[in-house]
């Protein structure tokens, strides 16, 4: 496995100092913002981690190998090729073995967070239960993941355009554990309240990571989902969001968009119909899930020291 890990020289010379790493998606360059907007805020959100006392790895798949730290020159042809693939666990092997462009998901990230040894990994927003799942069937592979994979991964909750309910309820019987910061409710992506409960409250970066090491001593593999609210003066008003995202579904439905192709859709529809506004959101929040991410990894390391 460790064949196909190509760590750049920054993050190569964390791991020998024994340094905290957070590690990054790729999907929300490639697929989640605009062009230049994403790569200028990927390179914002690695500075916030750099400046918290960590060190940022951005994840991606590139010429066959699963780059953990990304060059400039790497951010740019991410963000600005039209050619990347978005690469969940059932796409890992297909592009890494033929060499093609891949940003990773949630899902894929966590795999190689953990290949790479990497404790700690800060997204945007984690995948869920879809709304009328029941009949489609269609639910993240997140999910999964997280139940799985001994990562603690750092989110704005989910998106709205997903079933929170049903999302938590997974989650739980998959013994996922859900931890808020700052506040007892689950955020819910472009707003701080979605009207569910997080399992546990836990605000200081040395709470979070005393519950996680514990997790894992415990030999209970998989997860945890750090839920951190958007700043209060970046969330937008859950009445008009809600009403959006409704307009989004239905012509998602009205176009046959489906499969990997919602999420996307949805988002930049969202953009538009808000007129820009929901991408200032979605840039704040993954900027203070960084630093959240970064403190909860220097804890982490702490504990293990």
């Amino acid at each position: 496995m460790q064949s196909f890990l190509l760590f750049s020289p920054e993050v190569a010379a964390a791991r020998t100092a024994g340094k905290p790493i957070v590690a990054l998606e790729s999907t929300i360059i490639s697929h989640g913002m605009p062009y230049p907007q994403n790569v200028q805020t990927a390179r914002e959100v690695e500075q916030v981690i750099r400046d918290a006392g960590a060190v940022p790895a951005t994840i991606a798949i590139i010429k066959g190998k699963i780059c953990v730290g990304l060059s400039e020159e790497q951010l740019e042809t991410l963000g600005s090729s039209p050619d990347a693939i978005k690469v969940s666990r059932r796409d890992l092997p297909f592009v890494l073995s033929q060499g093609l462009l891949g940003a990773t998901t949630v899902a894929a990230t966590m795999i190689c967070a953990q290949l790479a040894g990497i404790e700690v990994f800060v997204t945007g927003g984690i995948g869920g239960v879809h709304r009328g799942a029941e009949t489609s069937f269609d639910i993240s592979a997140d999910l999964q993941e997280l139940a799985q994979t001994s990562v603690a991964v750092v989110c704005a909750g989910v998106k709205s355009i997903l079933d929170i309910g049903l999302t938590l309820e997974y989650l739980e019987t998959h013994g996922v554990p859900v931890v808020s910061v700052g506040q007892p409710g689950f955020p819910a992506f472009f707003t701080r309240e979605s009207g569910f409960k997080a399992d546990f409250q836990l605000d200081a970066p040395e709470a979070q990571a005393a519950f996680i090491r514990t997790k894992w001593q415990l030999g209970l593999d998989g997860g945890v989902v750090v839920a951190n609210p958007v700043p209060a003066e970046s969330a937008m008003e859950p009445s008009e969001i809600d009403a959006i995202i409704a307009q989004a579904l239905q012509e998602a439905e009205q176009q046959n968009v489906s499969g990997k192709s919602v999420t996307p859709f949805l988002l930049a529809r969202i953009k538009e119909l808000t007129e820009g506004r929901s991408l200032a959101t979605n840039i704040a929040l993954v900027k203070h899930n960084a630093l959240v991410g970064a403190r909860l990894a220097v804890a982490l390391n702490h504990k293990a020291a």
